[in-house]
């Protein structure tokens, strides 16, 4: 069963689980985007006094202390069978909203350093208990042919919202968002776990039909297993580009301005569209074609945008009477494109790597890994070449030569893989 049939059917019970699920989707990936990786540093630089070095190590404990919860939770959720227990699930995500609904209130009234780290160790233990446990309700919610479809869905309402509100990056603001945002969530989430309805029964037992994920068809898929390791790392190194090259132009005032901070609400709106569009057709390549094909699109896609930025940089260098006016705005289109790209394949790819006894392990492992950990390294290195001076233009060379390396590095791979399987099939396996 999917949501098309459904609807014809009238079965709003399945469809409530659809619309319940790219909520939270969508909730929990807005407040990472905006009031974790944008708020805190505007809450420590500002507000608290430290410097962005002070805060980086902050965000890197952040990174680390939700990994290791993330691991550690994950795994005791297989092993205690929770990850296919809808009713647990809900019971740990009410608890997790609650927590982060009082952390995200209170987060502008913090003011010093110990409260500062108080309020980061706390954040992470709540968001390594909480994003296995919304991964694992995939296999309650979503059949396995829509998660594409579902993971678009969410992409592209995610950063809708977050580039079309608010448009003042503080740590006020975004408060003031993500509690109204998530005060209904928790709501919702309560008359579930304390009022639960008649249908959620049926809803509990869909594990039963969509738990095998679509790359688990042929059998399980281990961590060890290089079906599960090879998109880890490649996922790795997706997350790795994105944040390396968006933290550097997040610092040059004239290239930031023109886009994510833009004061025209134009901007704002163009870049959420072309992430609607993105996600659009993330959603249908992953569908229609093996998950490699929108890896090897979003590798080339950074691989074009930095290569569009760095030619304009060269530009304003050699000919300095040519770039007087503002940078192009195709720059951050492609780079919202491209991440639209990665972050609908990073919402479908680990439930589809996983079964009902191994979602919350792979999902934490994925997320933590490649999501979290990526993130902080670098973070870290951006900080390093600010530190020591390296020029905007060899940063983004630098960004530009990995996305290239990993295009040309997948598409080789892919092509000695199709290779050998010709190989085989005329020759035979060997004995």
């Amino acid at each position: 069963m999917s949501i098309v049939p459904a609807v014809r059917r009238g079965d709003w019970h399945a469809v409530f689980g659809y619309a319940f699920f790219v909520a939270l989707l969508t909730g929990g990936y807005y407040y990472n985007v905006t009031f974790v990786q944008l708020g805190l540093l505007d809450l420590g630089t500002r507000l608290v006094g430290m410097s962005e070095t002070a805060v980086s190590g902050w965000m890197a404990t952040l990174a680390l202390v939700t990994l290791a919860t993330a691991i550690v939770f994950g795994i005791t959720m297989d092993r205690r069978e929770w990850s296919s227990s809808l009713d647990a699930k809900l019971r740990i995500l009410f608890g997790v909203v609650v927590v982060q609904v009082l952390l995200t209130a209170m987060a502008p009234f913090v003011r010093t350093v110990p409260q500062f780290g108080a309020w980061i160790i706390l954040a992470s233990v709540s968001m390594g208990v909480g994003f296995p446990a919304t991964f694992a309700l995939t296999i309650d919610f979503v059949a396995v042919r829509d998660r594409g479809a579902v993971a678009a869905v969410a992409t592209a309402s995610t950063y809708f919202l977050a580039n079309v509100y608010p448009l003042d990056w503080t740590i006020e603001s975004f408060s003031r968002v993500v509690v109204v945002a998530m005060v209904p969530g928790v709501v919702l989430l309560g008359v579930l776990v304390f009022r639960p309805p008649a249908f959620l029964d049926r809803l509990a037992r869909q594990h039963e039909q969509f738990g095998v994920g679509r790359f688990c068809r042929d059998g399980g898929v281990s961590i060890r297993d290089r079906a599960f390791l090879v998109p880890l790392v490649l996922m790795f190194g997706v997350f790795f580009i994105d944040s390396l090259g968006f933290l550097r132009i997040l610092d040059t005032p004239s290239l930031v301005l023109a886009s994510w901070q833009s004061p025209e609400f134009s901007m704002h709106l163009t870049l959420a569209v072309v992430h609607v569009v993105g996600a659009v057709m993330a959603g249908v390549l992953y569908t229609t074609f093996d998950r490699r094909v929108l890896f090897l699109a979003t590798f080339g896609l950074f691989s074009f945008t930095h290569l569009l930025y760095t030619f304009d940089i060269r530009i304003a260098m050699w000919f300095p009477t040519l770039s007087t006016g503002p940078s192009s705005p195709l720059n951050p289109a492609f780079y919202a494109l491209a991440v639209s790209f990665y972050t609908t394949l990073n919402f479908a790819l680990w439930p589809d790597l996983s079964t009902p006894e191994t979602i919350g392990t792979h999902s934490a492992i994925g997320i933590g890994l490649a999501g979290f950990l990526s993130t902080f390294l670098s973070t870290a290195l951006a900080l390093y070449f600010q530190s020591t001076s390296v020029s905007l233009l060899d940063h983004l060379n630098l960004v530009n030569a990995l996305a290239l390396l990993l295009f040309v590095g997948l598409a080789c791979g892919l092509y000695i893989g199709r290779m050998h399987a010709l190989w085989e099939g005329r020759h035979g396996k060997p004995n």
